[in-house]
């Protein structure tokens, strides 16, 4: 009877765990989504295929990880990949002081909820960039931003705020230039 007992509690407890199955459905389901985290990390085409195709692997050849928890899984499997392959990192001599970047902070309020263009995103230092998709796009903790990058928290907290100023002033740019252009037809007609 033990025996039964311990074969059922292993059966229920092997289903708990993602299979190799389930994330190559999960990357065939998101192929997109997760093509795009890749591109957006790498900026380039060949080096977000390979961090996709790395990611799938070692998605698959990892330690075990609960089912509910595999998509989080695999996107910090790419998010890993491109790490190794292009190792961004912070520049310490550009280092903002925390009164440079303070005037943004009021700015910048609920960025975490606005859209960005992908080509601005794209344009971010690497450092930057990596830190405002994962921190940002992702949602990823300053600590596991740390652990992950290998840098300081005031390292991720000052890219973040310079992607994302760098970013507003993009919009407005933008923005600026639509209205710019708004006011012209509707001079010209």
């Amino acid at each position: 009877m033990k025996c039964l007992r311990k074969n059922g509690a292993d059966a229920r407890e092997a289903n708990q765990y993602a299979t190799g199955e389930d994330f190559d459905r999960i990357f065939a389901e998101d192929m997109d989504g997760l093509h795009q985290l890749s591109f957006l990390l790498t900026r380039d085409q060949e080096k977000a295929e390979k961090c996709f195709v790395t990611g799938l692997e070692d998605s698959v050849k990892s330690n075990r990880v609960f089912r509910e928890w595999a998509r989080s899984w695999a996107k910090r499997n790419i998010i890993q990949s491109a790490i190794r392959e292009l190792r961004p990192g912070p520049k310490r001599a550009n280092s903002f002081s925390s009164v440079t970047a303070f005037p943004y902070v009021g700015e910048l309020t609920g960025s975490r909820d606005r859209h960005f263009e992908v080509d601005s995103v794209l344009e971010l230092e690497d450092f930057e960039r990596f830190v405002f998709v994962m921190s940002v796009l992702e949602h990823y903790s300053d600590y596991d931003c740390t652990l992950l990058l290998g840098c300081t928290r005031r390292d991720v907290e000052e890219a973040r705020t310079r992607a994302l100023a760098q970013l507003t002033d993009s919009h407005r740019t933008v923005s600026s230039s639509q209205t710019h252009f708004e006011e012209v037809q509707a001079l010209n007609r």
